[in-house]
């Protein structure tokens, strides 16, 4: 035996109000009195009425649902990531649809095609996103904000982290710490953070230490990555004094691959990281590192986004957004834990 599906007629009439007092009581709308409210409230618990979202989409044009394609779902950032988007879309009242891009740009171009329809605004963090892949694979009035991205494209507003400034800062501690060669550990190739934290990482060091070498070492941004660098770094005739992994979980590779060895941090090589994911604080020695508030990275695209679908068309001011970063000293670096600020402004959020 089958029941049958309340509709919204059968709420209606079930709290004697009219079906345009359903809608609004079950929309948010206002413009009903709280006896209404409580009367239409009851009346869908009484009967489980369900609405039918597909339906409100087609009446509305809106699914209040908005889209995140990230370029992996693994790891303490993105879930960082994930989690501010979700709390600031949850509060107003949006769902998140999440894909990952990790496979190449047709990866990329099938999570966006995806999503086609089913969302009212998306937001993307990938490295396969140009300009040109915008155009192709993204409807022309489907809002849009890029996260970390070079597209300078007044269509896509982009928030971006300081990644520049940020590394310059890290390195700039280490040296004035008295660690007189520093090398890095860079991120994937074609990795916009990756490219922009090795930009600052050799700005420093000409600037700040001219006659020091430079040492480089491939990484991928995972621990794995981290952990064969640290042992390529150690089997150098010459060992770095510090080392700045582009991010944390490499960091942590190193440091697990130091202490294999039986070399100590800090007094041995000092360590530092990018991006301060919480495991950060918890590792021994504690992990100096670049702070980026993740959380508030995403929260503050989700709050682009939506003035973006509340039709305020592009925004006033810079397309391009930039959070700020600052250097954290803990244990691993050698020096007074203190943070130091890189000295620009907040992003406008």
């Amino acid at each position: 035996m089958t029941t049958k599906k309340a509709t919204i007629k059968d709420v209606a009439r079930e709290a004697k109000v009219s079906i345009a007092s359903v809608s609004r009581v079950l929309n948010g709308l206002g413009g009903v009195t709280a006896e209404t409210q409580d009367a239409v409230r009851k009346a869908a618990a009484r009967l489980h009425y369900v609405p039918d979202n597909a339906a409100r989409s087609l009446i509305t044009g809106r699914t209040h649902t908005i889209g995140a394609v990230l370029p992996d779902l693994y790891g303490e950032f993105f879930s960082e990531l994930i989690r501010g988007i979700d709390l600031a879309a949850r509060a107003r009242g949006l769902h998140l649809l999440v894909s990952s891009s990790h496979d190449g740009v047709d990866d990329a171009a099938a999570a966006v095609r995806t999503m086609r329809g089913r969302v009212d605004g998306m937001i993307i963090l990938s490295e396969f996103v140009d300009g040109a892949f915008l155009e192709q694979n993204v409807p022309a009035d489907l809002p849009v904000v890029l996260l970390d991205s070079p597209v300078d494209n007044p269509r896509y507003p982009a928030i971006n982290m300081d990644n520049i400034a940020g590394a310059q800062a890290m390195v700039k501690h280490l040296l004035d710490a008295g660690h007189g060669s520093v090398a890095f550990v860079t991120g994937p190739a074609g990795n916009y953070d990756a490219q922009e934290r090795e930009k600052g990482y050799r700005a420093a060091m000409a600037r700040f230490a001219p006659k020091a070498p430079l040492t480089i070492v491939a990484g991928d941004f995972t621990e794995e990555s981290g952990y064969r660098a640290g042992r390529e770094l150690l089997a150098q005739a010459t060992r770095p004094r510090a080392v700045f992994a582009a991010n944390d979980m490499m960091a942590v590779g190193c440091l697990y691959a130091f202490k294999e060895a039986g070399v100590r941090v800090p007094q041995d090589i000092a360590l530092a990281g990018f991006d301060d994911i919480l495991i950060a604080r918890y590792v021994t020695p504690s992990l100096s590192t670049v702070s980026v508030n993740i959380a508030d990275l995403g929260k503050s695209a989700l709050l682009l986004l939506t003035e973006l679908m509340e039709g305020k068309g592009r925004l006033d001011g810079p397309h391009t957004r930039t959070l700020r970063c600052d250097v954290v000293a803990r244990e691993s670096c050698g020096a007074p834990q203190t943070n130091v600020a890189t000295k620009h402004p907040p992003a406008l959020v």
